[in-house]
Formats: structure tokens, C-alpha cells, sequence
């Protein structure tokens, strides 16, 4: 037998070491390279998730030694006005919130228009509430919103309706709140309605066409099934956005306001709690039930996907 061919076997038994140390660096390179993302949500997602948890059970203060009380800080919830009150804010803004999927997805069919001219306007025009500070929505819609000089009351005098003073009224002011909140995420939510149209393959349109359905049975007979995914997605989204509603309360609604208690959510009334009453304790325990309502929600829309969300 050759040197050569008693090599062979030799590289041949080398191979599969070979391959076996290629694989575990490139595991070694994989594990490197999200160690910075599992490390950053660690830190800043699950720590702050687990000190609040702990938090619930004590009466703490921000710069003070932090007491035991084990369950009473959520026994206080129950008997809380504030809290219900809050809480019963926040569902029906959540609820409310989902009001402005129907509007986008009218806007993205409109902007989807074969032939519609300065199309990148209108887009731009439509996504800009989406990219103004929260500061400035707050400052516009509340001189919108003025009972003496906002321009609503102006334009409703012209027809000889008597305005009112939209964010200072208990009975409006929520409401009130609910428009800037879809105004603000109509532009956003159009552009994912957009992207589902878009993936509608023409010929589906087509062969309706010629079965005879006209525009309106296309669109629940086609349109809106396939576009069933973008639908959940952005429910999803709403809900919890509209549970965490914090920002446009916090700034159209300051103290001295007649509807500052009937528009509190459960995060600005946490914000309360914690940085103006110093309840740190009690504040943890709004945010970790609030936490377990959004988990709830979201595995129930996640359930509820199996009956009507169609994936092609």
C-alpha cells in the first residue's frame, strides 16, 4: 500500500473534526453577537420588571429603606375610587382606540390608488402626526380644544352650534382625548394597512371581476380577509398603546383642570402616585396589575386570531 493511500483514510477521519470546530465557532460568533441585545433586555426590561414586582409588596419611598406589607398594597387597589376610575378610563380609551383602524385603512386604500397625483404628499401629510413630538399634539389640540377662542368652537358658531370647553368638561374630555390619540396613529397604522394591499396579488381583484362582484364584495370578499394579518397586528399594537396612554393625559390635562380626575388613566394616575405622592410601594402594584391585563388581553387576541385572521 502507497504513503497516499494510507494518508487518505487520515484526512478523511479529519473531516468531520474539522467541521465539528468550524460549527462550534460559528456558535461561539452567534451567542457573541446577540450577547449585547439579551444583555440590554435583561437590564432594562426584565430587572425593572422583577424590582417592581418586589416593590409591590413594600411601602417604599424613592430615596428611603423599603418596609414589608406584603398583599395590602393590592388590597388598597380594590378599594381605591381612583384606581376603578382610572382603570375604567383606560379600558374604554383601549376600546375607543380601535375606532381608528376602519379610518386607516381607508386612508391606505385611498393612498393605494392607481393614477392618484402627489401621492407622496398625502403620505407624507398623512405620517406626520406620527413623527411630531407629543408636546407639540398637546399644545395644538389644546387651543384646538378652547372653550373661548379654540378654532372647533369657532367653526361650530358658524352654523349656530354652541361649543363647549372640550377638555374641561368631564363629560367630553375623554372623548376629547380618544380623537388625538387616533389622530395621531392614523398615518402609522396606513402605512402597515398599505404594505397588506400592496401583497394582494392583482389577479385574485380579477378573477372576482369576472365572477361579477362589484368593489364592495371584493373588498370583504377579498381585500379584507387577506388583509386580516395587518388588521390583528395593529389591534394588537392599539390596545396596548391605548393601555398605556400616558403622554397627551399628562400634558392636556394638568392640575386645576375640571376633568383632570375623569380622564386619569392607570399610567398618569401611577405618575401621580409615585413622583407626587411619593407612593413608590403602591405605584408598583398599579404597574404590575396593569402589566398582567396586558398579557391577558394580548393572549386573548392571540386566540381569537385562529377564527378570523387568514394567512395566505
Amino acid at each position: 500500500m502507497s504513503t497516499v493511500e494510507r494518508a487518505a483514510p487520515a484526512r478523511a477521519a479529519a473531516h468531520p473534526a474539522t467541521r465539528r470546530r468550524l460549527r462550534d465557532r460559528e456558535w461561539v460568533w452567534g451567542y457573541a453577537m446577540i450577547a449585547p441585545l439579551v444583555l440590554g433586555l435583561g437590564v432594562f426590561y426584565l430587572w425593572p420588571v422583577v424590582q417592581s414586582v418586589y416593590y409591590s409588596f413594600t411601602e417604599w419611598t424613592l430615596f428611603g429603606d423599603s418596609s414589608w406589607v406584603g398583599l395590602s398594597n393590592y388590597e388598597k387597589l380594590f378599594t381605591d375610587a381612583a384606581y376603578g376610575k382610572a382603570l375604567r378610563n383606560t379600558f374604554l380609551y383601549g376600546g375607543l382606540s380601535l375606532l381608528g383602524i376602519p379610518i386607516s385603512i381607508a386612508v391606505a386604500a385611498l393612498l393605494n390608488t392607481k393614477g392618484l397625483k402627489l401621492v407622496s404628499f398625502y403620505r407624507t401629510l398623512y405620517f406626520l402626526p406620527v413623527v411630531t413630538m407629543p408636546t407639540a399634539v398637546a399644545m395644538i389640540w389644546t387651543w384646538l380644544y378652547n372653550g373661548d377662542y379654540g378654532l372647533i368652537n369657532y367653526a361650530l358658531s358658524l352654523v349656530g352650534i354652541e361649543g363647549t370647553s372640550w377638555i374641561a368638561n368631564p363629560s367630553t374630555a375623554l372623548y376629547a382625548l380618544v380623537l388625538v390619540g387616533v389622530w395621531t396613529q392614523i398615518g402609522y397604522n396606513a402605512v402597515i394597512f398599505m404594505a397588506g394591499l400592496q401583497s394582494i396579488p392583482s389577479h385574485l381583484y380579477e378573477a372576482a371581476s369576472i365572477d361579477g362582484a362589484g368593489r364592495v364584495r371584493q373588498f370583504f370578499k377579498v381585500t379584507l380577509p387577506l388583509l386580516s394579518p395587518s388588521v390583528f397586528f395593529v389591534s394588537v399594537l392599539s390596545v396596548i398603546n391605548g393601555l398605556q396612554m400616558f403622554d397627551l393625559v399628562y400634558l392636556m390635562f394638568r392640575k386645576g383642570n375640571p376633568a383632570r380626575e375623569d380622564t386619569q388613566t392607570v399610567v398618569s394616575l401611577f405618575f401621580s402616585r409615585a413622583f407626587e405622592e411619593g407612593a413608590k410601594g403602591y405605584a408598583a402594584a398599579m404597574a404590575v396589575v396593569l402589566m398582567l391585563i396586558t398579557l391577558l388581553l394580548t393572549v386573548v387576541q392571540f386566540r381569537m386570531q385562529k377564527r378570523w385572521v387568514h394567512y395566505a
